[in-house]
């Protein structure tokens, strides 16, 4: 359905596309795809308006191996009392936790003293559930992250109750997918859907799996910097956390977010926003491991070629949840992948290919389905790229259904479009576009983008209320 608007000073008239439904992409998962020796649930407690939706979500370990963690950080000056108080844990605990507790419906931003209290109070609440670990010696096992408006105090003593019920006979804790469904969905504000993904993998002949669920509409666009653990920089990202039955150590496991979170997280813009909470975390329980005895946790000096398949594991993980964040950007219409090859380094392509997917006026293109590629050149050629020769760049435009590309730019050149063939493509749900810089060198990234709709005004105009 559209909607059809006239302007009142002139005849012209603009078709308003509705926003497609995402329902699609959430799908039951098979219980045995999930990680053994974690309970998760979601429960309404009251920080959202709406009676009887999901507000407070939990994950816990009860695996007796001390689970490893590892988070990625929101540079934000103004970071939000959840990110505080999750950093001082990780780097207290040198990178060990075994609960995450989030709340939706107020990001616990920029509250002064009264949101650091608050954040610890779910820590605390939430380390009471933890069943007992003798080999320990950490005071606080819990990492915290809170989603929603800015600039407003939880609703603390809802939060406390809620969490302190799960203790009850009655509790709501499990280990099957409903469970898991019931944890993403207290994770989401303008969300249409939970985003939850599981899978199984082999490393050295044992099965592993893993789990993640992550929220994300809108203010999606990450920055970079460090954190004070001493694993080394972390990224920022939007809200998010996986876990696995793998045994990792602290700082394998943090070396292998940090290249994940690069390729994914990093990777995919909504709107060019940074949030104050930005968070993705990461729990490795040992668990799938127990039945043999000892575990010996995956380490990249001393067992290089299972860390580099967990890696690349993580890494496709992390790409396809990232993946449904941008899918389900506020107003979206479009899901775009843009890649930028023939470049120098990784990092100049990853900046190109942000510089494209945060454009206002290439997204609102994407909206209009106008492939008007000198929006997506100017943006291109507004970083800096040592020695570019802007007559050896090429643009194509790439369809979703492998039917055939579109050159429009070849070696510096303009092809003759066919505006036909161009507005079949780009009127595709999902398209792609290729940025070639004429063989700088052979370092190459991909970001994942949306378009810019009319609905992602109206959606943010009234955030609030």
């Amino acid at each position: 359905m559209s909607r059809v608007f006239r302007r009142l000073s002139s005849t012209t008239t603009i078709t308003v596309k509705a926003t497609p439904s995402k329902d699609h992409f959430h799908r039951q998962l098979p219980t045995s795809s999930f990680p053994k020796g974690y309970l998760a649930t979601g429960i309404h407690v009251g920080v959202k308006k709406v009676a009887g939706v999901l507000d407070v979500g939990l994950i816990i370990s009860t695996s007796q191996h001390p689970a490893s963690a590892a988070a990625c950080f929101t540079r934000n000056a103004f970071k939000a009392a959840p990110v505080v108080v999750s950093d001082q844990i990780l780097s207290q605990n040198g990178g060990r936790a075994r609960a995450v507790v989030v709340n939706s419906g107020c990001a616990n931003a920029v509250t002064g003293r009264q949101g650091l209290d608050d954040a610890w109070a779910m820590v605390r609440e939430t380390d009471a559930l933890l069943p007992p670990l003798s080999s320990s010696s950490a005071q606080n096992h819990t990492l915290v992250m809170s989603t929603g408006v800015i600039g407003q105090n939880l609703p603390i003593s809802k939060i406390v109750q809620g969490i302190r019920s799960q203790a009850a006979e009655d509790r709501s804790l499990a280990s099957d997918f409903a469970a898991w469904e019931r944890a993403a969905k207290a994770f989401m504000t303008t969300d249409t859907f939970p985003k939850l993904r599981s899978r199984v993998f082999t490393i050295n002949g044992t099965d592993f799996r893993m789990a993640g669920m992550d929220k994300g509409a809108g203010m999606i666009h990450p920055d970079m910097g460090p954190a004070t653990t001493s694993f080394g920089p972390l990224h920022a990202t939007l809200l998010g956390c996986i876990f696995t039955d793998a045994a990792v150590s602290p700082r394998s496991l943090q070396s292998a977010l940090t290249y994940a979170v690069e390729r994914s997280f990093n990777s995919i813009s909504v709107d060019g926003e940074m949030s104050t909470n930005d968070t993705i975390l990461v729990l490795a329980n040992g668990a799938a491991q127990q039945n043999n005895g000892q575990v010996v946790e995956i380490d990249e000096e001393t067992d290089k070629q299972g860390y580099e398949i967990f890696k690349t594991e993580l890494t496709q993980f992390a790409a396809e949840l990232a993946q449904l964040v941008v899918r389900d950007g506020e107003g979206a219409t479009k899901f775009v992948t843009v890649n930028v090859k023939g470049a120098p380094s990784y990092e100049v392509a990853h900046q190109v290919a942000s510089r494209i997917s945060t454009s206002a006026l290439v997204k609102t293109a994407f909206y209009g389905e106008d492939a008007n590629w000198g929006r997506i050149l100017s943006a291109a050629g507004s970083i800096s790229v040592p020695h570019l020769d802007p007559s050896k760049v090429s643009v194509t435009f790439l369809p979703s259904d492998k039917t055939a590309s579109l050159p429009v730019l070849v070696n510096g050149e303009p092809e003759k479009v066919d505006e036909i063939r161009a507005k079949e493509i780009l009127s595709l749900e999902e398209f792609g576009i290729c940025v070639d810089l004429g063989g700088l060198g052979n370092e190459e990234a991909t970001y994942w983008t949306c378009d810019f709709s009319y609905d992602y005004v109206r959606i943010n105009g009234d955030y609030r209320s």
